[in-house]
């Protein structure tokens, strides 16, 4: 097959698996990343290579001729309080690096066909109960406004013929890594138990499924637009807990306050917080089908365990 596809962040743990799902389907793959040296057990068909984060310097010729980009990058919200400094971290490794890759494809005499652009389902802000869809309006507070931002930046390379599809991300559940790997543990010492009231929506997705969702949009020319890429069920935190529980035999008893959460993380709480009812339905509507479309049986295929009730 040999066409080149460039995926920033593709060290993280959506991009390693994205590349590794590309690499053996025959596409050439190039991670671009701040230190491509510490880049490690890439697959074959795959390689890393330097960017700044910030411009097309050095990397940008990559992108011309290039198949598309899949623009992952940006700076973990769950990874200490959101101090101003913290939070000026996270508004430009998402905008300005957009930019960058924005400034790659405006240089490229030979545009690349695609642009999967990353987001978030925090664009929703917190909706309580409310189904959300990829026509429901943005939110308001921090993470709404990055992530308007964040979609917004590469806009202009509709006009350069790219087509364009904005990835609104929910939690990505995966067995040896993001925040289902922090949860666990606390389960297994029966420390576990819902978040504040528990009442809030979880849009989760199973790595697979989150895979799986990109690798459709990167193949189906049709795919543009805004997509949720959540699974077709969204469940409440405190569903969630129990199945988790259930999947690792714990008990679930020990519910986390929301003034404990503030005290101990503050701002960010927010996140753990709010939710969002956002479901899949751009995704589906184009033909995308789920393997985990339910909560038990994905934790039990990561987890191991009983597929225990999901609602």
């Amino acid at each position: 097959m040999n066409e080149r596809i460039l995926i920033t962040g593709g060290s993280g743990l959506i991009g390693r698996a994205l590349t590794a799902d590309l690499a053996v389907a025959g596409y050439e793959v190039v991670v671009l990343s701040r230190s491509p040296e510490k880049v490690t057990g890439l697959p074959e068909n795959a390689r890393a290579a330097g960017w700044d984060g910030d411009t097309a310097d050095g990397w940008g010729p990559l992108a011309d001729g290039a198949l598309g980009i899949v623009h992952l990058a940006g700076e973990s919200i769950a990874e200490g309080r959101w101090t101003d400094a913290k939070k000026r971290r996270i508004r430009a490794s998402r905008v300005d690096s957009s930019h960058a890759v924005l400034a790659a494809i405006e240089r490229a005499a030979e545009k690349p066909r695609f642009l999967l652009q990353g987001s978030a389902v925090g664009y929703y802000g917190d909706r309580g109960s409310e189904t959300l869809d990829e026509e429901s309006s943005p939110g308001e507070g921090f993470l709404p406004e990055v992530c308007v931002e964040w979609e917004a930046a590469t806009e202009p390379a509709e006009e350069m013929g790219v087509r364009r599809a904005l990835l609104r991300t929910g939690l990505v559940l995966a067995a040896d890594g993001g925040a289902l790997a922090k949860m666990v543990p606390p389960y297994k010492l029966g420390l576990g138990g819902p978040l504040g009231s528990g009442e809030q929506y979880m849009p989760w997705i199973h790595l697979d499924d989150e895979v799986g969702a990109l690798r459709f949009l990167v193949e189906h020319a049709d795919a543009s637009g805004p997509f949720n890429l959540t699974a077709p069920n969204p469940v409440t935190n405190a569903t969630f807990s129990a199945a988790l529980a259930r999947t690792l035999g714990r008990p679930n008893l020990l519910r986390a306050p929301k003034f404990a959460l503030r005290l101990a993380f503050g701002e960010m709480a927010d996140a753990l917080l709010q939710g969002q009812r956002a479901v899949p339905a751009a995704l589906e509507r184009i033909g995308y089908r789920f393997r985990f479309p339910e909560i038990g049986p994905a934790l039990a295929d990561l987890l191991g365990g009983g597929e225990g009730e999901d609602r």
